[in-house]
């Protein structure tokens, strides 16, 4: 289940990766009347994200004693994380720092749990305090049944529960999160490459009436990789064929809920919220 929604503390720090949640966390968090310290990524966050910051610290990726130097200096000792850093990184461009070199020589592999629990673990030898993405996300959570668009035909609901198996199966080896199907068959499998590109892949493989199904991992940690779509998601289906979103309620985060909506019901996407386990 999600973590209880809890008023957030005065000061925060943020770990931004890309995408919406981050600007959408931080513009409700200073409503809130929250003084929030980000670090941010360079390779991948908004610019925006200042508008919203007593303060801004823009690292590149793998910078992982900057980021707690950087938390450290303010007097941070609760962050949260919201957006993802692409894990390409790992591999093209990557500037890690002498804490992330000896953080990664560590590790018996590179998967996103283990990077990331690592990271957690490094912040938490430094006085830092990791928070469930969830805590404060409030009406950002899917709720059950249908979302939006309009109502799945009987065919879109046999490929939901066949989906939400196999993504379950993936999401429990932590290799993605997200499946395509259709028919009872599997079109494509989220890995590295990420969920739009996963959804152009299986879309095109499709005929138009394609189901994309995208889920929590069976044992989720809610302070890092919590799912997410927003508009993006709704346009590259939209653009690949596929006509039915299924996610899980309670553990998926909905951004740009406006934009979700309008466009779910111009391009006849039904988007749905699934019963977790």
């Amino acid at each position: 289940m999600p973590d209880e929604q809890a008023a957030p503390p005065p000061q925060l720090g943020l770990v931004a990766g890309y995408g919406a949640f981050p600007l959408e966390l931080a513009a409700s968090l200073k409503r809130q009347g929250v003084e929030l310290h980000t670090v941010a990524a360079r390779e991948e966050t908004s610019p925006d994200i200042e508008r919203y910051s007593a303060s801004t610290c823009w690292l590149h990726v793998g910078k992982l004693g900057g980021m707690i130097r950087a938390f450290q200096s303010v007097g941070v000792r609760s962050v949260i994380f919201a957006g993802k850093v692409r894990k390409l990184h790992l591999f093209r461009n990557f500037r890690p720092d002498l804490t992330a070199i000896r953080t990664l020589a560590r590790l018996p592999d590179r998967k996103d749990d283990t990077l990331m629990l690592a990271i957690v673990e490094e912040l938490a030898r430094a006085g830092i305090e990791v928070l469930p993405q969830t805590r404060f996300a409030g009406d950002l959570l899917a709720g059950e049944g249908l979302l939006f668009g309009p109502k799945p035909s009987r065919t879109a609901f046999k490929d939901m529960d066949f989906g939400y198996i196999q993504a379950r199966g993936i999401a429990a080896l932590d290799i993605g999160q997200t499946v395509v199907v259709q028919d009872g068959a599997v079109l494509a499998v989220e890995a590295i490459e990420g969920t739009d590109e996963a959804i152009a892949r299986g879309g095109g493989l499709g005929s138009g009436k394609a189901c994309v199904v995208k889920v929590a991992k069976p044992q989720q940690d809610l302070r890092f990789d919590v799912p997410a779509i927003g508009a993006g998601t709704i346009e590259v289906m939209h653009a690949a064929g596929c006509r039915t979103l299924a996610v899980e309620a309670g553990k998926t985060l909905i951004l740009e809920r406006e934009r979700v909506a309008d466009l779910a019901r111009r391009h006849g996407i039904s988007v749905f919220g699934l019963k977790g386990v």
